[in-house]
């Protein structure tokens, strides 16, 4: 986790929840109270973002957090995971920050690990997109690694994935992926989006070091397969879904990649519950 990043995310939050202070808090606390509360989960999942969500109360001060779990691991259903104890302002001001933070990658990491799941017995690796919430990816990506899939590029400077918009601009897979060799290091690999068996076999007369089956049929998808032959990495992506994904997997592709690990996942269901306040 790089926290020079991740701090500026947290600091950010903190202020657009509290810019002009925590008024129920101020009016109820004092500023000496200590008190513990309980990190309850309340759904079976898998854990992600322990870190993150003890840092916003690091950040926020004289707040300490234990946890009996770790990230990557199962959490079931009323498990206690963890407690925290401390100032019972800054407790108190920093429990919805760190909690939105610790559900949303909580179920980021749920989904992949479900989605990983399914792919046992296959070769295919799980990997997530560039569909993540804007200033969030680091989190976002993070929480994908916890349920076990993979990161494919962290933003738009990690590779050339040449997608159909790209290609229209060019004027074809052939000069697109001519002119990309010709812009850009020989260190960068070169990925090409296809939808037709006939961009697949456009794409390798070109070169290309990984091809994207984008939106194919199942049949499709195993013809292309066939014709690569080993001879470039296959990446099958569009409208993947945990019902889907086991098919998917078993047309032999490389690698299959799924927006929904990101950008429509359903949070966690975590709690801070059961505060004492300290005499």
């Amino acid at each position: 986790m790089n926290w020079l990043i991740a701090d500026e995310i947290i600091k950010n939050a903190l202020i657009e929840d509290g810019v002009y202070g925590d008024i129920s808090t101020n009016s109820i606390v004092s500023k000496s109270s200590l008190c513990s509360v309980e990190l309850i989960v309340k759904e079976n999942g898998v854990i992600a973002g322990l870190d993150v969500f003890k840092r916003v109360f690091d950040l926020l001060g004289n707040v300490e957090v234990e946890f009996n779990v770790k990230d990557g691991e199962k959490v079931e259903n009323k498990q206690v995971i963890g407690i925290i104890k401390g100032n019972t302002m800054n407790v108190l001001k920093g429990e919805r920050i760190a909690l939105n933070f610790l559900q949303r990658m909580s179920g980021i990491a749920t989904i992949t690990n479900r989605m990983v799941e399914k792919l046992y017995g296959t070769k295919a690796k799980l990997l997530d997109t560039r569909k993540t919430t804007p200033n969030l990816r680091i989190f976002e990506k993070y929480s994908v690694k916890a349920g076990g899939g993979c990161n494919h590029r962290f933003s738009l400077s990690d590779g050339v994935m040449l997608k159909d918009n790209h290609i229209q601009a060019a004027g074809g897979i052939k000069n697109a992926v001519k002119l990309a060799k010709e812009n850009t290091s020989f260190v960068r690999k070169i990925e090409v989006e296809v939808e037709s068996i006939e961009e697949v076999k456009e794409a390798l007369e070109s070169g290309v070091d990984i091809i994207m089956l984008d939106n194919m049929s199942i049949e499709n998808m195993k013809e292309a397969v066939r014709i690569i032959d080993g001879k470039a990495i296959t990446e099958a992506s569009g409208n993947v879904s945990i019902d889907k994904i086991k098919s998917i997997a078993e047309t032999g592709v490389d690698y299959i990649s799924c927006g929904a690990l990101t950008h429509s996942v359903k949070a966690l269901d975590i709690s801070m519950k059961n505060l004492i306040i300290k005499k």
